[in-house]
Parts: structure tokens; sequence; C-alpha cells
């Protein structure tokens, strides 16, 4: 897996402070993504364990709030194996941290045992990602008031109450920081 970036400080991507991993490879090519440079699988570092180290020890400052995944789409078959390490590793180390993954990918249509993007490493990753942001970025949707989201149909999604109830547990704008622990 290659990846675009590593920002150890971003307050954009989720709740509180976090740091966040920006995969590389995305097969959703939205309209005007804010980036698409990161489409290419082959674009930017090859991903390694000292850059896992170094998420990690990033991540272990006492004011980072959790790790957010971003990309490029971490749910892209060719980088299930990478990310899912990376949330275990996190999740081991920091199980009081969260995590964000923000996929163009549906959590009730895609995600499911079966579907296209299903690996033996995705279930895994949901069941230690906090909150998932779904859907593909439409241009014509975009609204630059919602929450830690670009276009309206995108959702934030509490992935682990929505696996415990059965059905897909959407948050909405208002309660976002007092259910995902905001300041």
């Amino acid at each position: 897996m290659n990846y675009a970036d590593v920002k150890d400080i971003d307050s954009a991507n989720g709740v509180g402070v976090r740091v966040s991993l920006f995969v590389s490879g995305c097969t959703h090519h939205c309209k005007n993504c804010f980036n698409q440079e990161t489409w290419d699988f082959g674009y930017g570092k090859k991903y390694t364990k000292e850059v896992q180290d170094h998420i990690i020890e990033a991540c272990g400052k006492p004011f980072i709030k959790g790790l957010s995944l971003l990309g490029g789409e971490p749910f892209e078959k060719a980088n299930q194996k990478d990310v899912c390490e990376l949330i275990l590793r996190f999740k081991k180390t920091y199980p009081d941290k969260d995590i964000w993954c923000y996929s163009g990918y549906l959590f009730d249509k895609d995600m499911v045992e079966g579907s296209k993007i299903w690996t033996e490493y995705t279930k895994t990753m949901l069941e230690n990602i906090d909150f998932l942001v779904d859907g593909e970025f439409v241009d014509e949707l975009k609204n630059l008031r919602l929450k830690f989201r670009g276009s309206a149909n995108q959702r934030i999604i509490d992935v682990q109450k929505s696996l415990k109830t059965g059905k897909t547990e959407v948050i909405p704008d208002e309660q976002v920081d007092k259910v995902c622990g905001g300041w």
C-alpha cells in the first residue's frame, strides 16, 4: 500500500485533535474530489512498518483524541490488509482513543459480507472503527456547513452501535459532538 500523507495534528477529520493517515488508491473518482491525486494506487510513498510506528507514536500525545483514516479509499481491497493491521495495533495501544474512517463505500450495502469489497479484513476493520463517514462525495450536494462531511448524502455512522443493533445508526449533525465525545 502507498500513502499520500500523515498529518500528526488534524482537527478537520473527526472530533478533537487527531492523527490522520491518507492512503493512496481509490476507484470512486468523485467529481471535484478534494484529493484527486490519491486515486492512483502508486501515488505517494510506500507504507512501511516505520510509517506505522510513527503514526502509533504520534497518537500517544495526551491531546490526541484518536486516529482518522482517509484517502484515497481505506476500504479498497488493496488497502485493507495494511489498514487493518494499523487499526488493530492502534486499538491495542490506545483502547480509550477512537478511530474515524472515511469511505465512499456504503456501510449497509458495500461493507456487508459477500459484497465486492469484502475481504478477510473487512469485518475486523468494522469491529474496531468507532465512526464511519460513508458515501461518495457528490459535488451537486456539497455543503460546507455539514460537520466532518463534504456532501449531504454522506453519513456519520456509529459503527459499534450499528453492529450491536443490526441497523445503521446514523448520527445527526446536532448530536455529533455529544455522541462522538466532543470537547
